[in-house]
């Protein structure tokens, strides 16, 4: 939400961003970042196979399972600061 208002009201700001952390983040490590913050053992992360059962294979493939390696480049030379730019202090802050 930050980065989104950030571009809306920055004059200087135009063309295409990604909106996300500019720490990417690999299952195994969200999961466990995730299970730290809520305080769950998290001794594996899932399977993707379970994924494609669980909610169906393309769903699970486009969404979860495809990697993107985005990095917000455009919003950090616009000179936008992240709030949270590290996985467990973000999950910290909204757990």
């Amino acid at each position: 939400v930050g980065a989104l208002r950030f571009a809306l009201e920055t004059h200087s700001f135009s063309g295409p961003f990604n909106t996300v952390a500019p720490s990417p983040a690999q299952n195994a490590d969200f999961t466990k970042a995730l299970g730290r913050a809520l305080g769950w053992p998290t001794p594996f992360p899932v399977p993707g196979f379970a994924l494609k059962l669980a909610l169906g294979a393309d769903f699970a493939e486009e969404a979860l399972l495809a990697s993107a390696r985005c990095v917000p480049a455009a919003l950090e030379r616009a000179g936008f600061v992240f709030a949270h730019p590290e996985l467990d202090a973000a999950l910290a802050s909204v757990v």
